[in-house]
Order: structure tokens, then sequence, then C-alpha cells
């Protein structure tokens, strides 16, 4: 279900793709247009009428909406319905919940579903009205259900933010170590199934978990590359990939593994060059690049899936550059899978490491441990 919204997606396209990868089957798609979301259904009334007897006729067993629904308008569907009703920020949550791994993966999703539980405890269930007495009493005042509830999810909060914050100070702990080796910190970012995981493998020879699906992989990894061009290695990093509206509080919960982005020296923002809305795609990358303080990491932009593109789409030349935010930055075309465009993508690292090997070597003169003194006549 999609609604008239600044990026409107009149297939259902990326939707009915969440849907396939939480394990749905898609029944149908229904979009609708209007000037504002309907306070109680969201959609209109002739709309959920709609919707109710296609629900009938398909046997469908949960609606899902596009956009974020509020609890309310959540619970109406629900009892107007007769099915579940969810939106795209839980089934993204779903998603996560089901592809984490590691234990930072695992607290992250379970940081970010608490948050979002905690808004929905606001009357969806009748349940949480009543009152539970005190000790020895059938009845009486006492601390209401959802009073209850909203104090254990509090609690849940604050013991899986506890551990978030030594998970995030372990990672500051490697951060350091390979600071201190001097390391050259190069971060994949790109929209989810852009084929990082893909491009990392092919660049390191490496076995992380890659597939044609969205958010296969959510766990950070971090492999050494060898630039013999450079004549040494870099730190390269696969981290989890973005999407449209990304619930914020999942942006917050992952913000330990996003970090590596941030603390990157450069980043290579790996796009799909075979889907044709790769342009908004590139600007909700970064959106969320600005979100948490990794604009001004510079990047290659690397325009990945040139296998998939049709001969007469594809580039003349594989390197050019492309205007990114009124900045002219360097484009790589490649193929991860047959390595196409691979070797232009180790000389490129390598030209930045050694620019930023003699960038090193050279004195600041603001620097105020650099003196310059006289030459002797």
């Amino acid at each position: 279900m999609d609604f008239g919204a600044p990026h409107f997606d009149h297939e259902l396209a990326e939707l009915g793709l969440l849907a396939q990868t939480a394990g749905f089957v898609v029944a149908d798609r229904v979009t609708c247009k209007r000037r504002a979301p309907d306070p109680a259904l969201f959609v209109g009334s002739g709309k959920a009428d709609e919707i109710k007897l296609l629900v009938q006729a398909l046997g469908a067993a949960e609606v899902l909406f596009d956009q974020a629904i509020s609890p309310a308008q959540q619970r109406n569907l629900e009892r107007f319905l007769g099915v579940a009703v969810n939106d795209r920020t839980l089934l993204i949550l779903e998603i996560f919940a089901q592809r984490a791994r590691s234990h930072e993966g695992k607290l992250q999703v379970e940081m970010a579903r608490l948050q979002y539980l905690s808004t929905r405890l606001v009357r969806r269930w009748s349940h949480l009205e009543r009152q539970r007495g005190g000790v020895g009493h059938r009845g009486g005042p006492g601390e209401t259900q959802i009073e209850l509830d909203r104090r254990m999810l509090s609690d849940s909060i604050k013991r899986t933010r506890e551990r978030l914050e030594k998970v995030k100070k372990q990672r500051s702990t490697q951060r350091r170590q390979r600071e201190r080796r001097n390391a050259f910190n190069v971060s994949l970012v790109g929209y989810t199934n852009a084929g990082k995981s893909s491009l990392f493998n092919a660049l390191v020879k490496a076995r992380a978990y890659a597939a044609d699906q969205l958010f296969a992989t959510l766990d950070t990894t971090t492999r050494q590359l060898y630039l013999g061009d450079a004549s040494t290695s870099v730190s390269l990093s696969d981290t989890v990939g973005f999407i449209r509206d990304l619930p914020h509080n999942l942006v917050d919960a992952f913000a330990a593994t996003l970090q590596e982005a941030v603390d990157a020296d450069l980043l290579l923002h790996v796009v799909d060059a075979a889907n044709p809305g790769y342009f908004e795609q590139i600007n909700e990358v970064q959106r969320v690049l600005h979100d948490i303080g990794a604009a001004q990491v510079p990047q290659i932009l690397v325009f990945n899936k040139l296998d998939a593109l049709d001969a007469d789409k594809r580039p003349a030349k594989l390197l050019d550059t492309l205007e990114l935010e009124g900045v002219e930055t360097d484009r790589i075309f490649v193929s991860a899978l047959d390595g196409t465009g691979l070797p232009a993508l180790r000389q490129a690292l390598a030209d930045r490491v050694r620019a930023a090997i003699t960038s090193d070597a050279d004195p600041d003169p603001d620097d105020p441990r650099f003196i310059e003194l006289p030459l002797d006549n």
C-alpha cells in the first residue's frame, strides 16, 4: 500500500522486495493519492473498503503500508480490516532481526525494536487499560498494564543501551589500534542491494555473505586490501546498506557500525548502475551520510553491476566524473561479478593512498611543531 509522497512508488517495487525479503508472499498491490492522510484510517473510507474487499477475496493475512502509520491508525485499520496491519518501519525492523548474526548486530536490532514498540503502547490494545491490584488483592487501585509495560520497555531499553555502549567502546579501541598502525581506512557505503558485499569479496578475496536481496548482510566486516601500486595495505570495511525512509531509531542503534564510515579516510559509494532510480538512491545515501556526520569524507562513486546494463547503455569510458552536491567526484564503472573495472578501481585507491602519504610527509607551516630556520649565508 503506497500513499502520495515525495518518493511515490507507483509499482510498489521496493515495498514488494522488502515484503519478499521478510518472507511474505505478495497477493496484490494498491496505491492511493491524497492531499493529506486520513487521521483515523490513513487512507479514506472508500479506499479502506476497497482494501477490505481485496483482503477477503484473496485471503490475505496482513496489510503492509509503504509509509509510517500512527498507533491509532494501525489499531483502527486492524479493527476495520480484520487482519494485522503494519508499516514499512516494522517491515525493515523484521528483516534486520532476521539477518543480524553477530552479538553487536542483534543488540542494535533489539534496541531499535524496543524503541519502536514503545510508541505502539498508546491506546492500541484494550487490555492495557486494565489495572493490576496490589499484593493479595483481586482488583482495586494499582499500576495499569500500560504503565507496567512502559516501565518494562524502559528498563529493557536502558539495559540494551548500556550493552551497546560497551560494544561501541570496543569498536573505538579497534579503530585506535588501526590508527596507530597508520592504516588508510576505506569504507563501502551505498543503497541496499547495490552489490557492496560482492564488491568487497571481489577486492579482498573474502567470503562475506552476499545475495541478490535487500539487507543481505548487517554486520560490518573489515579486511586488509593490499595495493601493489602503492606498496601498502588499506583497511577495507563493508557496512550496512541504506534505504529510503530508514527508521531513525535504526540509524541511532547502528551508530557504532556506521561510525566506520564517519572515521574513514575514503568512502567507496557503491551504486547499482542498472537501477533506473539510482540518482534517488544516491541522494538517499548522501542524506544518511549527512545525518551520521560523514558528509565531508572524500568519496569515489563506484557504479557497480556494469554486466547488467544493456550494450547500448554501457558507458564509453570506465572512468569519468559526476557532480555530487556541487563537487566533481571521480566515478568508476565496475562489475563485481566479472571483474570489469576492478583494476582501475585498485589503481584509483592506490593513487589516493599515495596522495595521502605525500600529504602526511609534507610539514604543515601552521603546525606549532613546525619551525622554519633561516639558512646560513
